[in-house]
């Protein structure tokens, strides 16, 4: 076989040694070239075998060339051919070679190239369901980063009461940031807040990352800590454990929310909770039931409830609560199955009202009723009906609203 001949002593002459041929029998009519790369964990080198089979030919040959990584990646950059068979290398060529070595599936070339395919058209819809995670990456990031500041200062806890004081400061600085650099975050009515305790009420977005937020910027411009209400879901997620008794996480009893109040501390709570965050949409609807126990803690804790409402925090990121199958669920586990998408750097203020005065006389139903039309209130004057993610972007290009 001149061909093969020729291309054998180039090769030997090229590499300095012989090479090692081996006979094959061919098993097609036309020429298939099959390229194969490896690496050997003995001698930590690359070798590169070409199959060639033609229908002309009685036997084929094999050609073994040791080549070093360096030589090989330099050959696959500038996309060289293989010297004895000519073949153009791409990372691509390579992987699709592998993977038909591997499998024995032909053309899976054509399946590799409809995944990519695939890949770049569902793109924007992966990251639109991906990017609601980040916020979760950041609370797991202050959860390790209260881990670390405990082992660090096991000393301090056991002589300081105010051992997590420089915790406190540093996740503030880290969500604030986050706020301003994602949704160039504002509060407005910071003024309403009293001095003493009171009950903040608030809507509840898809996330709570507004109240998030809102108990960061507070912290940095009052140095004070808002205890919030959780569902008791949150106590059951790995690893939360600590950085919910840091940041005042409480569950949410009447007696603990009342004793939380008569010690001068702020107290925070959703009445929609789970429900409302789940399943309120782009309308904004209020969805607190019967729910009526925040107001008694008012009134048992004498303290003034101060509402609260977030713009756009249904265009920052939205549920597929509309589908009827994931409300069955969530009635049937009371956990929040439903799936969202979004995480879109909108524009975001947090609006605090005038504080509903403590009185002696009113029911928790009266209490009630006051609150959620003091929400609603805020949700009318700062939020356009039906919410508009586009609309919401644009609004970062806008000039800072004056505080109210």
């Amino acid at each position: 076989m001149p061909a093969a001949r020729s291309g054998r002593g180039a090769g030997e002459q090229a590499l300095g040694h012989p090479m090692k041929w081996q006979s094959l029998s061919p098993n097609s009519s036309s020429i298939v070239k099959t390229v194969q790369i490896y690496a050997s964990c003995s001698t930590r080198k690359l070798e590169l075998r070409l199959k060639i089979f033609s229908s002309n030919c009685t036997r084929g040959n094999v050609l073994v060339m040791p080549v070093k990584r360096s030589a090989l990646k330099e050959m696959i950059d500038r996309n060289e051919s293989c010297p004895a068979g000519q073949i153009p290398m791409s990372y691509f060529t390579c992987l699709a070679y592998l993977l038909k070595e591997w499998t024995g599936v032909e053309h899976i070339e054509d399946y590799l190239s409809y995944a990519v395919y695939l890949l770049w058209v569902f793109f924007p819809l992966i990251i639109v369901f991906l990017l609601p995670g980040v916020i979760l990456l950041f609370i797991y990031f202050s959860i390790i980063f209260v881990h670390i500041y405990k082992r660090k200062n096991e000393l301090k806890e056991a002589y300081s009461n105010d051992f997590w004081d420089g915790a406190k400061e540093m996740l503030a600085t880290l969500w604030d940031g986050h706020a301003r650099i994602w949704h160039g975050y504002e509060l407005h009515g910071i003024e309403n807040i009293p001095e003493g305790p009171g009950l903040v009420v608030f809507y509840h977005g898809a996330t709570p990352v507004d109240y998030i937020y809102f108990m960061a910027k507070l912290h940095i411009l009052q140095k004070r800590t808002c205890h919030v209400v959780a569902d008791h879901f949150v106590f059951k997620l790995p690893g939360f454990k600590l950085l919910l008794d840091v940041v005042g996480v409480m569950h949410g009893s009447k007696e603990e929310c009342v004793n939380a109040l008569k010690k001068g501390h702020l107290v925070a709570i959703s009445p929609g909770g789970v429900r409302e965050a789940l399943f309120s949409d782009e309308t904004y609807v209020v969805m607190w039931g019967n729910r009526k126990g925040f107001a008694q803690v008012a009134i048992d804790a004498k303290v003034p409830i101060i509402p609260m409402f977030t713009q756009n925090v249904r265009e920052g990121i939205r549920t597929l609560g509309g589908i009827k199958i994931f409300r069955s669920l969530y009635e049937h586990l009371r956990l929040p199955v439903v799936p969202m998408y979004g995480g879109f750097p909108v524009k975001l203020r947090t609006f605090l009202g005038e504080p509903i005065p403590y009185e002696p006389n009113v029911t928790a139903e009266e209490l009630t009723a006051k609150a959620k039309a003091a929400v609603q209130s805020l949700i009318d004057k700062h939020q356009k009906i039906p919410g508009n993610v586009f609309r919401a972007l644009m609004e970062r290009f806008q000039t800072r609203q004056k505080e109210d």
